[in-house]
């Protein structure tokens, strides 16, 4: 898990650790799913009415001193509508680009004079791992969290705004008075 990325509630949700000795070998393929439980966890967190799965297809290979985590996700989620306030579901897919390195790597060295250089062509830098193993679970909830609609919508529904009764004025009354208008 990344100290600088992740919250510790997203990070608790959905453990899934792999320590950085287990990809020294090779790649690791991992293939993922929540089982109730996490499920349970991770909808709340998110504020989901409910969360009825997540799954996600990882590969993580050895990166410079740390990992790099390469995959996909998916999710069906159910939400209450804003407008119509119904519940409904939504499927989510996501793809997972990371770079993790341990604290103190090399690949965190800055400038000397400290000076930083914005690029916005150039790849994140890496997160900063606060121990020996990385949470694969994590970056897939933290991914997740960042699709979830923050603003649901029913495919269909509409809002109307209500109609305004028109105001009557004290004086309508005195209008018809005066040109003899019959009362209504």
């Amino acid at each position: 898990m990344a100290a600088d990325r992740i919250e510790p509630d997203v990070a608790q949700a959905w453990p899934q650790r792999l320590g950085l000795s287990e990809v020294a070998g090779g790649p690791v393929m991992r293939a993922l799913a929540a089982d109730e439980a996490a499920r349970v966890r991770i909808a709340k967190l998110l504020g989901l009415d409910q969360l009825q799965s997540l799954r996600a297809d990882l590969r993580v290979s050895a990166w410079l001193d740390g990992v790099e985590i390469a995959g996909s996700w998916s999710a069906r989620v159910t939400q209450t509508c804003g407008v119509s306030l119904e519940p409904f579901d939504t499927d989510l897919e996501g793809q997972l680009q990371i770079r993790a390195v341990p604290m103190g790597s090399q690949a965190l060295a800055t400038s000397e004079d400290h000076e930083v250089e914005l690029d916005p062509d150039a790849d994140d830098p890496p997160d900063v791992l606060t121990s020996d193993a990385v949470d694969l679970g994590a970056y897939v909830v933290e991914d997740l969290s960042l699709a979830v609609d923050p603003f649901p919508r029913k495919p269909g529904a509409r809002f109307e705004p209500p109609v305004a009764e028109a105001e009557i004025s004290p004086f309508a009354v005195l209008a018809k008075l005066k040109t003899g208008a019959p009362d209504a």
